[in-house]
């Protein structure tokens, strides 16, 4: 039983790792939903480590919009997480609420997201006949030997400021860190994981149509850190390319276009900087969204970007 815990306990990050992070603030911040005026619908799959047998494989769902009762603001929504590591498999659903107040040029959010997930293990596809020695058993009681998983309350907080301008955040993820027990002998614990993100947008002043966009976000379990540095170039808020920086991990190309009003496309491919890079071809991500009007419906033929809420 403690072996198989230490294995799982000690992973450097249990949430997976996304790319494309600033299109997605929902994913990781519960307060981030209801930002700007658009209901929005996001969807996110990223291959990681391709060509690499059993490497991770995340998709990301998520819904939210904003509404107003009386004359106070208000933001819900609803995550899904499909996450694939290993031997091991990540399925989370979550309902999101976050209240909204006007501060300056923008609005201070603070949410919280409820919701159950569920860990599993696939121990029948465990092989462990050509490395037995003292320390690796074939028939360790503390290896399942056939599929197993299970189910449990899951909670996160979130604040979340935003201006047309920049915006910042700070969530912390599995605030209960619930405990998945399989069986007598194999259990796992999750741990708690922090998020901070942040970014700002530099219109040229003699070239307007072009906006330069730094963001970063740090993500964390307090035993790992995990940075991602990004530098997004917008042409006519419409069409975009950019470059991103994980330390001490890889490097990333993106490259994005909002297709129609409203709708979105982007993709990334990153390429480690170790010597992953001569064992697969790199980890790559695709994001597609579409966000609407529901709070000022009026006739217009002005093109609208989600990525500005």
């Amino acid at each position: 039983m403690l072996g198989l815990v230490a294995v799982v306990t000690v992973r450097a990050q249990f949430d997976p790792q996304m790319g494309q992070y600033m299109y997605m603030p929902t994913a990781f911040n519960p307060a981030a939903a209801g930002e700007g005026d658009l209901m929005k619908v996001a969807g996110m799959h990223r291959m990681q480590y391709v060509d690499i047998t059993n490497a991770p494989m995340s998709t990301w769902f998520t819904f939210a919009s904003p509404f107003v009762i009386g004359k106070t603001h208000h933001g819900a929504g609803v995550r899904f997480l499909n996450d694939r590591y290993g031997l091991f498999t990540n399925q989370a659903l979550h309902v999101q609420y976050a209240y909204r107040q006007k501060l300056g040029k923008g609005y201070l959010s603070v949410g919280v997201d409820i919701g159950f997930i569920n860990v599993g293990f696939r121990g029948d596809s465990v092989n462990l006949k050509n490395m037995e020695d003292e320390y690796h058993k074939s028939d360790d009681d503390a290896i399942p030997t056939g599929s197993k998983s299970g189910m449990k309350f899951d909670m996160g907080v979130g604040l979340y400021y935003c201006t047309p301008v920049w915006w910042v955040g700070a969530s912390y993820s599995h605030l209960t860190q619930p405990q998945v027990d399989w069986d007598d002998y194999s259990a796992v614990k999750l741990v708690g994981t922090m998020y901070v993100s942040g970014g700002y947008r530099f219109r040229l002043k003699n070239h307007k149509e072009w906006v330069l966009t730094p963001s970063a976000m740090v993500m964390s379990d307090f035993r790992s850190w995990d940075v991602n540095l990004t530098l997004m170039c917008d042409y006519k808020d419409r069409y975009r390319w950019g470059l991103g920086y994980r330390i001490d991990g890889s490097v990333n190309i993106l490259l994005g276009v909002d297709i129609i009003s409203g709708l979105q496309l982007g993709y990334s491919c990153e390429l480690p900087t170790n010597k992953l890079l001569l064992e697969s071809y790199g980890s790559h991500e695709i994001y597609l969204a579409y966000g609407f009007d529901i709070l000022k419906p009026k006739r217009t033929n002005k093109y609208k970007s989600i990525r500005y809420l």
